[in-house]
């Protein structure tokens, strides 16, 4: 069961794309797929913004992150290429955060779309946030059909550009655009809470596929 996440995601429109999925494929993941504890990987692409990405990777506790294994490939040891790559592109996120519901829950193999959703929220409403997220809006759009997982993850980190996360592994992206999705997003209680947030990304991609 997975209990921890990590997610990276760049723009890579100023980079050299061959190069950059030639890092990824063969350099990036396969050195995290080595870490113990490090339980998957999987790459997407943007379904809106194609020079978008993102990587998932469900951990089997966020102190994997602070293990041997991955700080010697991690942070300032990355490899000349990773330093090089990651400089030509431009960051949008790094996120890593504790499942918090429902608690366990692994990325299935079988996704072809993936939607992300991370924001900060106003501190007088984090508790009607948390329990909106948690009571309504989680298990509303867990029921849509084409939604294969919606899990919720908050972050650890007080440097964390964005203190929560919200993952929902998708058959295809068009059950995020379907109009289940839509009545379920969009509710009273929706519209009272969306007031709240802050610095809100969105990211709705399609999985990644290696020409």
């Amino acid at each position: 069961m997975a209990k921890g996440l990590l997610v990276a995601s760049f723009d890579f429109s100023t980079a050299h794309e061959d190069e950059f999925h030639d890092w990824y494929d063969t350099e990036h993941l396969p050195e995290r797929q080595r870490v113990p504890g490090i339980m998957n990987a999987t790459r997407w692409i943007g379904a809106d913004n194609p020079t978008y990405t993102v990587a998932t990777y469900d951990l089997e506790s966020l102190s994997v992150l602070q293990s041997p294994a991955y700080l010697a490939v991690g942070g300032a040891n990355g490899s000349p290429w990773t330093k090089r790559v990651t400089n030509a592109a431009t960051r949008i996120m790094r996120f890593t955060g504790d499942q918090i519901l429902p608690g366990g829950l692994v990325s299935p193999d079988n996704a072809q779309g993936l939607l992300l959703a991370s924001m900060n929220v106003d501190p007088a409403a984090e508790d009607e946030f948390n329990e909106w997220y948690n009571t309504e809006h989680i298990p509303f759009l867990a029921s849509v059909p084409g939604v294969l997982t919606a899990r919720r993850f908050k972050s650890a980190d007080p440097t964390s550009e964005r203190k929560y996360l919200a993952l929902y592994n998708l058959e295809t992206v068009d059950a995020s655009r379907s109009a289940a999705w839509e009545k379920a997003a969009h509710t009273p209680w929706s519209a009272r809470i969306n007031r709240y947030f802050r610095d809100l990304l969105v990211i709705r991609c399609t999985r990644y596929h290696r020409g």
